[in-house]
């Protein structure tokens, strides 16, 4: 079987580079790469995508080497039917690493119908890096790069304000385009850019908050020779996802004009303002991820179904959702509960093999941004600590140990934060561990050990994780917790 590519499929034509997209994992190409290529089917947008590497290591050689095409193949469960479905992926023009091949990045900037920036470089990625300048090939930080590829466009075409770009970051982060926008006028700055570029910038370039909303589990490693089965070529690149899709972004009728969405039966939602959809989503889909991770693990499953269908890690989620994180959710309380049993119903999705290790990259920003502030937004309503988010945290500082039972637990983070509990976890005074890591205004921007009881609930949570593993534990501290409170 050979190896898909143009030369043996019917498409050999690549389009016009319209999109230049900064990430080249799963979530992007089961995601971006799907809603454009509808796009393309539907309202003949004949739109090409330049993807660039964000990091120095990455998918590029490997999509490179498909010449941009891949497999989506998208199962879920809608009204009680089960959907099947897959499609071949053609949009992506070229995959570029900027740390191999600069040059190639730049001229990315004078392709005459570029028109949009996508993104999606995790929480991480949209941040503020002090050393980076203008003259790195490239910078470090996906902000930086993005500066430079403006800048190098506004120079190319002399400032036209018809080649500006509307930029559409996918990152979940609250405030995700404001938020880069900040920083791309800031490296302006540090960088003495002339008043013209950045008058370009922000009266002509278009920058768009969002909210993305798609579970991509990603290559189906454990199921991969089925999914071959229905293939006639080699795909090394096959990439899985649910069926649902949701993308909002605010925006207004001119942004409803160059992206014709309603022409597809995609739920591309341009609207004024979307935070109420991102409190929402974010809270509890990504929150009940996002907590549910280093318990499970650590309990035993490996898979977001197998959480969600057991007994007592299924009992913790439900009640982690129903009754901590929505209590914190000033919506209509019908609404909250309807959309947290359709999150609930998407988990159980039995033709996604999601695996919790997938979701652990990143974990602490996630946690910050995910689930710290309904743990927080707890206590401001009911003046006591969440029983089911507390403990999920105190499991999210025992994950960073590593180890778990003399094997290996998938951490997958930033170098300073490893070595942040490398050497933490190098004590076996569980206080001193819960203090310093709620001390750590780089994690949280604030310090935890303000909020009443918390270092002596995580504490007294890391004594019983250890001592009498997940259930156990969690019923001991449980009853501690409900003591504590009951005599405060």
């Amino acid at each position: 079987m050979d190896k898909i590519s143009r030369s043996n499929t019917e498409f050999s034509e690549r389009l016009p580079i319209k999109i230049v997209q900064f990430g080249e994992g799963n979530f992007l190409r089961a995601f971006v790469e799907y809603a454009f290529q509808k796009l393309n089917q539907k309202a003949d947008f004949n739109a090409g995508i330049a993807v660039v590497q964000p990091i120095d290591k990455g998918l590029v050689n490997m999509i490179n080497a498909q010449d941009g095409l891949y497999t989506l193949f998208m199962k879920g469960v809608k009204k009680g039917e089960e959907i099947q479905e897959k499609e071949l992926i053609t949009n992506i023009v070229k995959a570029i690493d900027p740390y191999a091949s600069f040059q190639e990045f730049l001229a990315l900037a004078k392709e005459e119908e570029l028109a949009f920036i996508i993104s999606n470089t995790t929480e991480a990625g949209i941040e503020y890096i002090e050393s980076d300048r203008l003259t790195m090939q490239p910078p470090v930080s996906f902000p930086a790069k993005l500066t430079v590829l403006l800048y190098e466009r506004f120079k190319h075409f002399n400032g036209d304000k018809s080649k500006a770009l509307t930029v559409i970051p996918c990152e979940l982060i609250n405030y995700n385009s404001d938020t880069l926008k900040e920083i791309v006028l800031k490296y302006c700055d540090d960088w003495n850019l002339e008043e013209d570029f950045k008058s370009w910038l922000l009266k002509d370039c278009t920058f768009h908050n969002t909210l993305v909303d798609r579970i991509v589990p990603g290559y189906p490693k454990d199921q991969i020779e089925e999914y071959n089965s229905q293939l006639s070529y080699k795909d090394d690149l096959i990439v899985s996802a649910e069926s649902f899709f949701l993308w909002v972004i605010e925006g207004d009728d001119k942004l409803k004009v160059k992206l014709p969405f309603e022409k597809t039966d995609l739920d591309v939602k341009i609207v004024a303002d979307m935070q109420p959809y991102r409190t929402r989503k974010v809270r509890i889909l990504n929150g009940a991820h996002t907590a549910m991770v280093p318990f499970s693990l650590l309990y035993g499953n490996e898979t977001v179904k197998e959480t969600v269908d057991n007994a007592f890690t299924g009992e913790f989620v439900n009640k982690a959702v129903f009754e901590e994180i929505n209590e914190t959710l000033n919506m209509d309380k019908a609404e909250l509960t309807s959309f947290a049993e359709e999150i609930l119903d998407r988990f159980r999705n039995p033709f996604i093999k999601h695996l919790l290790s997938s979701i652990a990259l990143n974990s602490i920003s996630k946690f910050k941004v995910r689930v710290l502030p309904s743990l927080t937004g707890y206590v401001d309503i009911h003046h006591k600590l969440p029983v089911h988010l507390t403990f999920a945290f105190a499991a999210l500082i025992r994950f960073y140990k590593g180890t778990w039972k003399g094997e290996n637990l998938p951490v997958n983070d930033s170098e300073d934060i490893v070595t942040f509990f490398d050497g933490l976890w190098k004590s076996d005074d569980y206080n001193k561990i819960a203090r310093l890591t709620l001390q750590n205004k780089s994690f949280w921007d604030e310090d935890l050990t303000l909020i009443p009881g918390l270092t002596k609930a995580i504490t007294t949570a890391l004594e019983e994780i250890d001592a009498n593993g997940i259930e156990n534990g969690f019923a001991n501290f449980q009853k501690q917790l409900h003591t504590t409170t009951q005599n405060a």
